[in-house]
């Protein structure tokens, strides 16, 4: 099977175990996904089955890889990990008023630098920043331009504090934390990160991992639940082939067509094939699924 499952996530789960169970499920056994979520973390995690597996740098291209995040945050303790998971590292008596927040808030819009986490998969030196972090050894990550698009404060709720940020790839949830308590003079850490946006694909299309194996361990169908290769390419126009020029296209033959440059949908019989390159008239194919 060929398709993408727009998954809601759960907190406690990595996002490679979730795809491992995802595939399990349709009976496939390539999978790749659309961005990593923390173990903690919940929410959208596009994963591609099978051949969908070649659209992911072509999704990613087209839509941005802007993201929407929803975060809490608790003021006056800071942890290794930037979140609750990790071991406290450091404490604070202030907590910040609204006003101060507000104000921190604007420091942090648009395009900034920001420095990743110790506990992250930044590579240093060819290993991942969490493998060092975990040993104990010093993490020295160089800041990265990214740009926050908004940001947000969406009120209190006891001693969590609670937030919206749409931002782009590379952008660290637990990092914009860590940046938030700092410019009010304190620290923080990250209660929750639940991602409700990523590169086109929305939380109210996600379905949950639980709910999926219960439908297979009750003998119910699963199919509507897997979505066509093609489904977030839509800003990619279509070219459609006859069956002759299809065989050919299939074999890596190139086909001469009277279109303008540039990447297209490839279809035969309205079957979505891949994507093609036309350059000077000439289609030649890109991915094929």
């Amino acid at each position: 099977m060929d398709g993408i499952v727009i998954l809601d996530k759960d907190s406690g789960m990595f996002s490679r175990t979730a795809g491992h169970r995802i595939v399990k499920i349709f009976g496939e056994k390539k999978f790749g996904h659309i961005g990593t979520l923390d173990p903690m973390a919940t929410g959208v995690l596009p994963v591609m089955i099978g051949n969908a597996t070649k659209m992911i740098p072509f999704i990613e291209e087209i839509n941005r890889n802007e993201k929407e995040y929803l975060f809490g945050l608790r003021f006056g303790i800071e942890t290794d990990s930037l979140d609750i998971t990790g071991n406290k590292t450091a404490e604070s008596n202030i907590i910040p008023n609204e006003n101060e927040i507000k104000s921190a808030v604007q420091k942090l819009t648009g395009e900034i630098e920001q420095i990743p986490p110790a506990f992250s998969a930044v590579h240093i030196n060819g290993k991942r920043a969490y493998e060092l972090a975990r040993r104990g050894e010093n993490v020295d990550i160089e800041p990265r331009k990214i740009t926050i698009y908004e940001l947000e404060y969406t009120g209190k709720n006891g001693e969590e504090y609670n937030f919206r940020v749409r931002c782009s790839r590379g952008t660290y949830v637990r990092s914009i934390v860590r940046d938030i308590a700092k410019l009010c003079g304190s620290v923080a850490t990250t209660t929750y990160i639940r991602r409700t946006l990523t590169n086109g694909f929305d939380i109210k299309n996600a379905v949950k991992l639980d709910f999926l194996e219960n439908l297979v361990n009750n003998g119910c169908a699963v199919d509507k639940y897997l979505l066509t290769p093609d489904c977030a390419l839509g800003d990619i126009p279509v070219i459609n082939l006859d069956d002759k020029d299809i065989e050919l296209y299939k074999h890596g033959g190139f086909i001469q067509v009277a279109k303008t440059d540039g990447l297209y949908r490839v279809y035969s019989n309205e079957t979505f094939v891949g994507i093609g390159r036309i350059s000077n008239q000439t289609l030649k194919p890109k991915r094929t699924i």
